[in-house]
């Protein structure tokens, strides 16, 4: 960073003890220490999770000068070297690395055993007993602790051979132990099983190194997998089993005849559960997907078997008929047939495109229900959904997991074989919501994992209304949910297709509907809401997105920059994420003297860039001020899509202070800055959920899964008060006429009808 980034030197190599621990991130291994040589003390940063106080290690690195803390060395490698002197020996013993022994006892030992101190140690620890002080029992104890230091670092230096980082080295160390050379010589693919992180590429790279057939067993098994684990990160549930083999076969670049055989194995041994039905390829599921879409099934019929009594149907309609004058509403018959059917069922899903009444219906069932005196929650899956949730509602709405008390996290998290992270949530089955009904927005946005976890906290009886548009870009996670409890035909779907009067005068919702039906949408300058720009090359594009984020619309939706969200639907591309990221931070925010920045991966962060969060992380600490910059509120947990600005940097403490949209604030150290990325652009998936003031999106030729239908109308709706395309019309038009979407495999809709006996 200019003026802050730190200047690199060759790199060299350097010896000493380590003379203090100053600070270590126990989730990624950053730490920082201090390095006795015999030329002085010299910081050293780096990741060294297993060095402890004492010990003499061999550094290689780059010498680097940090603006505030001065000259650093920074450690690439190192490896832990035998004390070649009795004082060595001795101050490595009294350092504390060692449980049992401190300083007196190590000057003890070294003066009964001198040269042959290490020895003893590791070859003769029965003669630590001569040593006054020292047990039996403590010898055996302390020789224990050398040895298995020594197995660590051998099996730590071995993956990193193999190219393994230190953080993953340790992870892998830490779920094998001494066994840790023994798996990675008889089936390193189990590290893609048993250890997040590692993939199977990686699997498969050391597999090749220690000689592993490429026809092996193992590297089948661990190859169908992984083609699983893959599909579930692409949304599936489940492959067919012909399909299954045609992708396994492509990435193990094999033929597989004894693909039936295989998969009977991995059934056999719990590793995938294997469904047949006659007439049907075998469905194939990782069993933590499986018993996610049985146990939502499960639940869902559970909730379904309490009925409201209808008998006052017109006691109810007439209820109806107060509230929306109470509320100055005027419902048409379908509206109040629809609240009517959001009042009397268990289980029930409202679904519509813009402008059909979903807010009013809302409104009306939430008011009928205070009425009656129940309890009721609100809900939706990003922060951003929720806060438009309260805004419509006028009633407190939080995101699923602050209303399931999620924890958890990076540190906390274990190996999954369906590709996701476990979270714990406080509200489950043994403490149930505290709610008589539950309303979801946003619903076409909840993964299968998600689902279950939230009715697992439903008490029987508790009334469930999902609410979404069908039509939206499908979860993130895996599953396809929503459009798979209305194909069930278990429960009553509300269908709304009316676009109302007012709605109708917006060029966003008509011609929304337009894209969704099929239907071709006029492309014009002249609309008050719906824009388009023909710009030829990407300079020209990216010229007129920057003109119109920082000139014309904040002016004409009477807002700030921040308000104006640019949309595109891929990454990679000339005018992905990416790019379009780098050019507006330059454009927007430039580098400048008195702005602090940081460099994580290839991302620079500046003072004053819009970010986002990208995974969840349900530790992270935030603070909500009051508007005299006190702490008004604590919590934790920011989660994947949460936007904010960077407020400050700290120098002195190496971190970052990001301020979201909605008043929270979180401090990330500068290790974390992986969790982070630049918002100018989204793409349209990670907007799913949120509404802008405005939505500006470039049109130009991409990859041809990208450009669809299904991502056009996603990207249309989250406009508020106006859309601006720019670019392409013949990008447009590609977008309007193409039904290709990524497929996804999922089965909870005929798992709900088998547990309805249908």
């Amino acid at each position: 960073m200019k003026g802050r980034e730190l200047q690199e030197e060759q790199e060299t190599t350097i010896e000493g003890f380590v003379e203090k621990i100053i600070f270590r991130n126990s989730d990624n291994g950053y730490t920082v220490l201090s390095l006795h040589r015999k030329s002085g003390d010299v910081t050293c940063v780096g990741e060294t999770f297993d060095l402890d106080e004492g010990e003499y290690i061999e550094a290689a690195g780059v010498w680097t000068v940090h603006p505030v803390y001065d000259r650093q060395f920074k450690i690439s490698a190192y490896q832990v070297k035998i004390p070649e002197d009795i004082t060595s020996v001795r101050r490595y013993l009294g350092s504390g690395a060692i449980k049992g022994i401190g300083e007196k006892m190590a000057a003890r030992i070294v003066k009964k055993f001198g040269q042959d101190t290490l020895h003893v140690l590791e070859e003769e620890p029965e003669r630590l007993a001569e040593v006054k002080g020292i047990s039996s029992e403590g010898a055996m104890k302390i020789s224990a602790q050398v040895i298995e230091k020594r197995q660590m670092r051998d099996c730590l230096m071995t993956l990193t051979q193999y190219g393994i980082g230190m953080k993953l080295a340790t992870d892998v160390y830490g779920c094998y132990g001494e066994d840790t050379l023994t798996v990675l010589q008889k089936n390193p693919y189990r590290l893609a099983e048993d250890v997040a992180g590692i993939g199977f590429g990686t699997a498969d790279e050391i597999a090749r190194k220690t000689g592993v057939e490429l026809t092996s067993d193992f590297r089948i098994r661990a190859g169908i997998l992984y083609t699983l684990q893959t599909a579930s990160g692409e949304g599936s549930t489940y492959l067919p089993a012909d399909v299954l083999s045609r992708r396994a076969g492509a990435l193990l670049q094999l033929d597989l005849p004894d693909f039936d055989n295989t998969l009977e194995e991995l059934s056999i041994d719990g590793k995938i559960i294997l469904k047949k039905t006659e007439g049907e390829a075998a469905r194939v599921y990782l069993p933590s997907l499986f018993r996610a879409e049985s146990e939502t099934a499960g639940y869902l019929a559970a909730l379904n078997e309490f009925h409201e009594d209808v008998s006052e149907e017109a006691q109810i309609r007439d209820g109806i008929r107060r509230i929306t004058q109470k509320l100055d509403i005027e419902p048409d018959e379908t509206q109040e047939d629809a609240a009517f059917t959001a009042l009397t069922s268990p289980v029930v899903v409202i679904t519509g495109g813009p402008g059909t009444g979903k807010t009013t219906i809302i409104r009306t069932i939430i008011s009928y229900f205070e009425w009656q005196r129940l309890t009721v929650a609100l809900a939706a899956p990003t922060g951003r959904a929720a806060r438009r949730m309260a805004e419509a509602t006028g009633r407190p709405a939080q995101t699923i997991h602050r209303l399931l008390g999620a924890s958890g996290g990076p540190a906390a998290r274990e190996k999954d074989t369906s590709g996701a992270s476990h979270v714990t949530f406080t509200v489950d089955r043994d403490n149930p919501l505290d709610a008589d009904v539950l309303i979801i927005d946003e619903s076409s946005m909840v993964d299968i994992f998600l689902m279950r976890s939230l009715l697992t906290a439903l008490s029987p009886g508790t009334r469930l209304i999902l609410v979404g548009d069908v039509d939206q870009l499908p979860s993130v996670g895996p599953g396809n949910v929503l459009r798979d409890i209305i194909d069930s035909g278990v429960f009553p779907v509300v269908k709304l297709t009316k676009i109302f009067r007012q709605a109708a005068q917006s060029d966003i919702v008509m011609n929304a509907h337009r894209i969704n039906s099929g239907e071709p949408v006029t492309l014009t300058t002249h609309s008050r809401d719906f824009l388009y720009l023909k710009r030829d090359t990407p300079q020209q594009i990216i010229g007129a997105i920057y003109t119109l984020v920082t000139d014309k619309l904040p002016k004409y939706v009477h807002g700030t920059a921040s308000d104006i969200q640019i949309l595109t639907p891929s990454r990679k591309t000339a005018l992905g994420v990416e790019a379009l990221n780098r050019i507006m931070q330059e454009m927007i925010n430039p580098a400048a003297p008195d702005k602090p920045e940081r460099k994580a991966g290839s991302v620079i962060f500046r003072l004053g860039d819009k970010v986002m969060q990208t995974k969840n992380n349900y530790t992270k600490e935030w603070t909500r001020r009051s508007v005299s910059g006190t702490a008004d509120e604590t919590g934790v947990g920011v989660y994947n899509g949460d936007t904010g600005v960077i407020r400050s940097f700290s120098d002195v403490f190496n971190t970052i202070t990001v301020a979201f949209d909605d008043g929270r604030e979180a401090v990330y150290p500068f290790e974390e800055l992986e969790e982070l990325d630049l918002a100018y652009a989204l793409t349209i998936h990670k907007a799913q959920g949120s509404e802008y003031k405005a939505v500006v999106m470039p049109l130009f030729p991409g990859p041809p899964m990208l450009l669809n239908r299904n991502l056009l109308y996603t990207a249309v709706t989250r406009a508020k008060l106006c859309v601006v395309l720019v670019g392409h019309a013949d990008v447009f038009r590609q977008m309007e006429e193409s039904l290709q979407a990524s497929s996804r495999y999922s089965s909870l809709s005929r798992q709900i009808r088998e547990v309805a006996g249908l």
